[in-house]
């Protein structure tokens, strides 16, 4: 039996019994028209072959199976896919002409073959008698046959797996094995660089942040040695300097403002100043980030020492 055929019967078998409507729907030509034939005219046609179009989908055989409504252009496609022949078979799908012609273009129905005794086909066919039922018919009436199985289907392409671009198959025992040593001068200068010295930039940034840190140091340590917070006394309101209270810092004979702020400009980090030039640059910036900040309690905390020692300060000048 063909094995192709063979699933078309069991799903044919299954459908045994079905009846047309009075107007001439069935199922098959309504499914063919919205799935093949994409005309709702179909759902009331002649459904011999529609119906072989059905069960091959069912089945999922119809690349092997075909999905034709037409009788003749169905044979035509067997025999284009070298799959038609005169030999009965269970299995094959089956062409005939009433009139006893022997050409495609005499083809007037179609069916399945389910069995063969001798010169008697047993054959299950749609539209036969309004109905999907079993007949008995002599290879008389037979233009030929179609084989499901020997129609030669282009398999798919396999599924290929993805590979980047940049791997390489790994290498053989034999590549491992035989590979050659490294030179020792060739591996101290892998060493070498591997192992790089730090980038200009990055020594630049570290010799930077460093030197801003001791700047930083530098001018609170003078800020706070030059300015001195009043020791409060009875009756007496001490009034806290504000920024625009400040008593003006004189700079050095040899250095101006333009100089302090080109330095501040350039990329190069500002070398460390003199006390005077550092406390001109403190009251420029440093004061007033530091009036917003008065009430921290980091602030707070240099503040109660600096009172500590001014009163320190004056009991010493007293007991002198």
């Amino acid at each position: 039996m063909d094995p192709i055929g063979h699933k078309l019967l069991q799903v044919a078998k299954g459908q045994l019994g079905y009846h047309e409507k009075v107007s001439g729907y069935t199922k098959y030509g309504d499914w063919y028209g919205k799935h093949v034939g994409k005309d709702p005219v179909f759902k009331d046609a002649a459904w011999c072959d529609m119906f072989l179009a059905w069960a091959a989908d069912k089945a999922g055989v119809q690349d092997w199976a075909g999905e034709f409504a037409s009788t003749p252009d169905h044979a035509k496609w067997f025999k284009k896919h070298d799959a038609w022949g005169h030999h009965p078979e269970p299995g094959a799908i089956v062409f005939f002409s009433w009139n006893g012609g022997k050409s495609i273009g005499d083809i007037e129905h179609v069916g399945i073959v389910e069995s063969v005794h001798g010169h008697t086909l047993h054959t299950i066919e749609a539209n036969h008698n309004d109905q999907l039922g079993r007949a008995t018919r002599d290879v008389s009436q037979v233009v030929g046959y179609g084989y499901p199985s020997k129609v030669k289907v282009k398999a798919a392409p396999a599924e290929q797996k993805y590979v980047p671009k940049h791997s390489a198959p790994p290498p053989s025992a034999k590549e491992i094995t035989e590979q050659p040593a490294t030179p020792a001068h060739e591996m101290q200068t892998t060493a070498q660089h591997d192992s790089a010295p730090p980038l200009p930039d990055q020594q630049a940034a570290l010799t930077g942040l460093l030197a801003v840190v001791v700047f930083g140091t530098v001018a609170l340590a003078l800020s706070k040695a030059k300015v001195r917070v009043p020791v409060p006394t009875p009756n007496v309101r001490v009034r806290k300097r504000g920024k625009h209270h400040r008593t003006p810092v004189e700079m050095p004979a040899d250095m101006n403002v333009a100089d302090l702020d080109a330095a501040d400009a350039g990329t190069a980090v500002m070398p460390i100043v003199s006390a005077e030039a550092a406390a001109l640059a403190e009251d420029k910036e440093f004061w007033g980030k530091i009036t917003e900040l008065e009430e921290d309690a980091e602030l707070a905390f240099w503040n109660t020492l600096h009172s500590a020692i001014s009163q320190s300060d004056s009991a010493e000048s007293l007991n002198v």
